[in-house]
């Protein structure tokens, strides 16, 4: 032990029994070659059954902002909850705990007995394509919201899957990457959400494609030390689909190998006849999946809970205000909706507002609240304009179902059909979308040589449109029996990922007539093999209009200027914030920058809200009205942006991450390996604890978000190993605050950072009201990892405020004392 640090125990309590001892007599039913099989999966999403035994499959499901199910299917709605940053915007720890149980509603709503997630990596840079997905810069943050979801999960039943473990907080090159970080930062960064998941009691964890120090994840040692042997880790490590490369994964306390049956497992049972596998390391999988069954009910004679009802609707609602952000504020905010006479609604994202990221978080929703469509309900009253401003989504959205006629049924929609290599017809299904997906499910991809899709699509207007498809696959389009499209699309970069479910898009421009109906034949080539070999991802539609970008600005500023307020929905799109690539920059896609300045430039009261999942430079901010910040809000994502715009919700959110200005001041953002390999050279010193080593400004920092209502703050006071912080609303209306603190220790013997979380509370107060926060602070907030937990002796400053740069409190704090 150094001199001078007294040593700190973590704050779990490692199980002193075997928690699958109770097992051994199943085990011992099963033969080889069932052990063997009931460590993979038996398709894309569901496990192996062992009916011998009493065990069904298990169903698996991703699930980190919704549970789309074990198929891809419009037919089979999702409820569309708010993204992970969205979620961690809100800082509430019930908030979290709620989410996990409705996410638990809707997974057994689905036969889904594990979900997929949490995302618990950090936003360890802005450029993270995957950002929109993870919680926060934080640890502290990530890990109290992150522990409360799984445990809002397995409340009711259904296993969480706290992932990517572990440094997978980048996309580039993420099957191969390797990332080098030294041990302190591994452990106070990176480990720490997951270490706080285990103490949640998380019943599964995800491994990643990615190595960490030279090892492949679902190899590593990391797995069995700390996970296991540390932290008591007694649940199952699912390898993210297709991770798995060797046999040499079965030693190192890699659990499931999904999507399967998997090629890298596939002689096993040779394997541990020949020695080259321990059966004993193969019989404590066994033991791990057959708790799993046990405790979410897929064991005979262990019944499944019951997820207690939740109105799925109210609470993406809710949820989406409680992580809405108010980043800035003239006084225009909130809106009198009795006095409104006109609003200009404008911007791409306020029609087709993007409510998540691009990946396989996504979900199909039966219905998205746009902005626009959230406004023109709260706003009766008000004459509610729209001009699109300028065009961000790129490549061809879905064709609407209330124009399309499916030929064979005359119902809306399309029909799909596979055929073999001979022409003969495997397989149909009545389709409402024409964006589809499989990735498991009935449709025969993998013996089919092509699929057609059928659909009568009758225009609302009259024009030309961009008429075409996006997938990976040759595809042909014809109208009326005349083709006028063939095309074999070029993936860029070698993601399988991300070509799989961004594919890029092939059009034709076709001359429309409203109410002309245009019979669209599209058929694709499939191929066989590969580690996709049975999915498929095809969409049948139009691309934005081509009009000269100058002409939808003027239209927008003219709307704008004979409006009494104009509200500008700005946002990302698809290629700019998914899974499989990371960012090249923050700017906003598109011409957005100039048509917010150009109607902010008219005089009228211009209302920013950025739809973004992740941070992106505002170069107006300080031009325009105000700045909300909505991120991924989920399926009602219209109706939390229209609640806070006139007031009827306060803005609930504070920045889980630092944003920038400009990304020529980011401390942190290289995502990029070099030969392989991606070193976190700045170690501890990530999000805004990068930022205050470099004493450098952003634009908006960690913790930020203003309300309706003003705060004074009036003392903190110690409280055992909690912090007191009493503070008042001063305002004429009921608000919410969030008290967070931050240690310093500027006289410290170890390399610190200049301020970091190690407590946080929201309060909701009525007007005049004064409330106290309570904020336990125990040793291990306060520790480093040096050989083990240490704590330096003598005193730590505490202090508590409203973000990591407005700190009105403080007081010395002694561990211990």
């Amino acid at each position: 032990m150094v001199p001078g640090r007294t040593p700190v125990t973590t704050e779990s309590t490692v199980a002193t029994s075997d928690a699958t001892s109770h097992l051994l007599p199943l085990l011992a039913q099963l033969t080889l070659e069932q052990k063997a099989a009931f460590v993979q999966g038996a398709d894309f999403w569901a496990t192996v059954p062992l009916p011998e035994i009493g065990v069904r499959a298990m169903t698996l499901s991703d699930g980190p902002a919704g549970v789309r199910g074990p198929r891809w299917d419009e037919r089979e709605p999702s409820l569309n909850l708010p993204s992970g940053s969205a979620l961690a915007a809100s800082w509430d720890i019930d908030l979290a705990y709620r989410y996990g149980a409705a996410a638990a509603s809707e997974a057994r709503r689905k036969g889904v007995d594990v979900v997929l997630g949490p995302t618990i990596n950090l936003h360890r840079s802005p450029l993270g394509g995957r950002h929109f997905e993870c919680f926060s810069e934080d640890p502290e943050l990530t890990a109290e919201l992150g522990a409360a979801y799984v445990r809002g999960l397995q409340d009711n039943g259904v296993a969480a899957t706290p992932k990517h473990y572990v440094a997978n907080d980048s996309e580039t090159d993420r099957f191969t990457v390797d990332v080098r970080v030294d041990e302190r930062a591994l452990r106070e960064l990176y480990l720490a959400p997951f270490e706080r998941a285990v103490e949640a009691g998380t019943w599964s964890v995800m491994s990643s494609y990615n190595s960490v120090d030279g090892v492949t994840m679902t190899e590593n040692d990391l797995l069995e030390t700390p996970l296991n042997s540390e932290w008591g880790f007694d649940g199952v490590v699912v390898s993210d689909w297709t991770a798995v490369r060797s046999l040499d994964a079965v030693a190192a306390s890699q659990d499931l190998a999904m999507p399967g049956p998997a090629p890298a497992w596939g002689d096993l049972v040779a394997a541990v006849r020949d020695g080259r596998v321990s059966e004993t390391d193969l019989d404590r999988k066994v033991l791990r999946m057959l708790l799993l069954a046990e405790r979410v009910g897929a064991l005979e004679g262990t019944p499944s809970v019951e997820p207690a009802p939740v109105d799925g609707v109210a609470f993406t609602r809710e949820a989406a205000v409680e992580g809405t952000v108010l980043l800035t504020n003239d006084g225009t905010l909130p809106l009198d909706a009795t006095t409104l006479r006109s609003v200009a609604v404008i911007g791409h994202n306020a029609l087709e507002a993007r409510t998540q990221g691009g990946g396989s978080a996504t979900v199909l929703p039966e219905h998205v609240v746009s902005p626009l469509e959230g406004l023109r309900t709260a706003l009766p009253e008000a004459a509610v304009s729209y001009e699109i401003g300028a065009v961000v989504q790129e490549g061809v959205a879905e064709l609407p179902l209330e124009h399309l006629e499916n030929p064979a049924t005359g119902e809306p929609g399309l029909r799909v059909s596979f055929f073999d290599a001979d022409g003969a017809e495997l397989f149909t299904e009545d389709r409402r979308s024409t964006a589809l997906v499989w990735f498991g499910g009935d449709a025969p991809i993998a013996a089919s040589s092509s699929v057609v899709l059928e659909t009568v699509y009758t225009p609302a207007e009259t024009g030309e449109i961009q008429l075409g498809f996006a997938g990976a696959n040759p595809g042909r389009v014809s109208i009326d029996g005349v083709e006028m499209l063939a095309e074999t699309p070029q993936i860029e970069g070698t993601d399988l990922g991300a070509a799989f479910l961004n594919p890029p898009s092939s059009t034709a421009a076709v001359q429309a007539e409203a109410g002309r109906p245009l019979r669209l034949r599209a058929e694709f080539a499939l191929s066989s093999g590969g580690p996709l070999a049975g999915a498929l991802s095809v969409t049948l539609g139009i691309a934005p209009e081509k009009t000269d970008p100058d002409e939808l600005i003027a239209r927008a500023a003219a709307a704008a200027a004979s409006a009494d307020v104009a509200v500008i929905v700005v946002g990302t799109n698809s290629k700019v914030e998914s899974e499989g690539y990371d960012r090249v920059d923050l700017d906003l896609p598109g011409r957005q920058d100039d048509l917010v300045r150009a109607v902010a430039a008219t005089g009228t009261p211009t209302i920013v809200v950025v739809n973004a999942g992740s941070p992106v430079v505002l170069p107006w901010a300080g031009d325009v009205a105000a700045v909300v910040q909505g991120y991924f809000g989920g399926q009602e994502f219209g109706s939390a942006v229209a609640a806070v715009l006139t007031g009827a919700a306060e803005p609930g959110g504070r920045l889980p991450t630092t944003w920038p200005a400009a990304l020529a001041d980011v401390p942190v953002t290289d995502v990029t390996p070099q030969d392989g390999v991606l070193a976190y050279t700045e170690g501890i010193h990530i999000g805004y604890r990068a930022w205050l080593r470099a004493d450098t400004a952003p634009a908006f920092p960690f913790g930020h978000g203003l309300g309706y209502t003003t705060w004074s703050w009036g003392a903190v006071q110690r409280d055992g190993d909690a912090l007191d912080v009493t503070l008042a609303n001063t305002g004429a209306r009921a608000g919410k605050q969030v008290v967070q603190v931050y240690a310093e220790r500027a006289d410290s013997t170890v390399e610190r950072p200049v301020r970091w979380l190690v407590g946080f509370a929201t309060v909701r107060a009525e007007a005049g009201q004064t409330v106290t926060a309570t904020i336990p602070l125990p040793a291990r907030r306060f520790a480093h990892w040096s050989d083990g937990w240490q704590v330096e002796g003598g005193a730590f400053t505490l202090r508590a405020g409203a973000s990591v740069a407005d700190l009105p409190l403080t007081m010395e704090w002694s561990v211990g004392d």
